[in-house]
């Protein structure tokens, strides 16, 4: 389908170019979205007769982003997630529980469109996840998936909380199989000072 862009999209144009689409990524979502127009003889009259409009309002909706950005790229939420000794989570972390996150933390109008996660996240760790403010502002936002907040801090400081948990356990391990597998083997041995009181009795009997 052949479309009018009313914003720049990624990987499309910027507004005003019209260019071709699939029918059902225009249907679905660019013309729904208000971000596109038909490229029909009277949509292309009405986009002319309104581009300087067009045009102004985005420059004020990216003003508004860019001094919103400042504030919003590089924070680093936490979410507290329960998962295995591997790392891998029991569930997942979805958009919606980042735009909560972010909500929470004091980031308000973050919608679920504006937060470009490509699969939910199923692993312990920090990842980067983009947020697009407006079509030409995009910030990012570490998201720090820990199963708790001591964990939290390491990963923040760069540990990776798996490989140190692995290396304790191996240490454990090492520490384990040095030690004795009990104090009972010792329990039967002659204590050094009766070894020395019975052997002249042996000597002696030797001599009988």
């Amino acid at each position: 389908m052949e479309i009018i862009l009313l914003e720049r999209i990624e990987k499309l144009g910027g507004i005003g170019d019209v260019v071709n689409v699939k029918n059902g990524f225009a249907r679905n979502y660019l013309l729904p979205n208000n971000k596109a127009l038909r490229a029909n003889d009277a949509n292309k009259k009405l986009f002319e007769a309104n581009r300087g409009k067009i045009e102004a309002d985005n420059a004020e909706r990216r003003t508004d982003a860019e001094g919103r950005a400042s504030g919003i790229n590089g924070k680093q939420i936490v979410l507290i997630r329960q998962a295995s000794n591997t790392g891998q989570l029991y569930g997942s972390v979805s958009v919606r529980d980042i735009v909560d996150a972010l909500a929470e933390d004091g980031v308000e109008g973050i919608g679920k469109s504006m937060v470009e996660l490509e699969r939910p996240i199923k692993s312990l760790g920090l990842v980067d996840v983009k947020v697009k403010l407006h079509p030409e502002v995009i910030v990012t936002v570490g998201v720090n998936v820990a199963r708790s907040p001591d964990e939290a801090e390491m990963q923040k400081q760069g540990i990776d909380v798996i490989a140190a948990m692995f290396e304790e356990e191996q240490a454990e391990a090492v520490a384990t199989a040095l030690e004795p597998d009990s104090e009972d083997e010792f329990e039967d041995a002659t204590p050094p000072s009766e070894l020395a009181a019975e052997a002249p009795a042996a000597d002696e009997a030797e001599e009988a």
